[in-house]
């Protein structure tokens, strides 16, 4: 007896960017919530190479939902020739798998943070966001700032703005289950 999977009717265009915390969070939240109705999630980290954040290791037990990192594991301020062949590899990977209409949910961790440092341009971005197949939805998040072309394609724009934070009001720096 063959079961045939649930797929979306219409996937759409999300993008989480901004200066507030939570963009990833959203994002992974999104695909907890669609492996929750048996959809397949894949999500794609640029700039994230080999970083154990907590959600990685979350995720590796979530049935239906897959994660890639591609990246230098360090915060970089100026992308050298090893970022910008990790974001093309990146850049390829994500076409694969979108294309490939095997994913109902394709996340693009940190790809506005990949376009706006230089690491890749928006070009062939647009390009795969406007040739998506129409089932899959594709959720993109970045940095302060999102291509405009980008957030003109989109279906859902979220600017994340931060009103308060403890880094710069109290001094706290990033804490080990809470931030990675």
């Amino acid at each position: 007896m063959s079961t045939t999977r649930k797929r979306l009717k219409q996937g759409l265009v999300q993008v989480y960017f901004g200066r507030g915390k939570g963009k990833t969070t959203a994002a992974i939240g999104q695909g907890i919530r669609a492996t929750g109705h048996g959809f397949k999630v894949y999500m794609i980290q640029f700039m994230k190479g080999n970083y154990k954040y907590g959600e990685i290791e979350a995720i590796k037990n979530i049935s239906n939902f897959e994660l890639k990192q591609f990246g230098s594991p360090e915060l970089i301020a100026e992308p050298g020739e090893f970022d910008k062949n990790e974001g093309k590899k990146a850049l390829a990977f994500a076409e694969e798998v979108i294309m490939g209409d095997e994913y109902d949910v394709v996340i693009l961790d940190e790809i506005g943070v990949a376009i706006s440092m230089n690491v890749i341009t928006v070009e062939p971005v647009l390009n795969l966001i406007k040739r998506k197949p129409s089932r899959v939805e594709l959720i993109l998040t970045g940095g302060p700032k999102m291509h405009p072309k980008i957030k003109e394609l989109a279906d859902l724009v979220t600017e994340m703005r931060m009103i308060k934070h403890y880094y710069s009001s109290q001094g706290i720096t990033a804490r080990y289950g809470i931030e990675y």
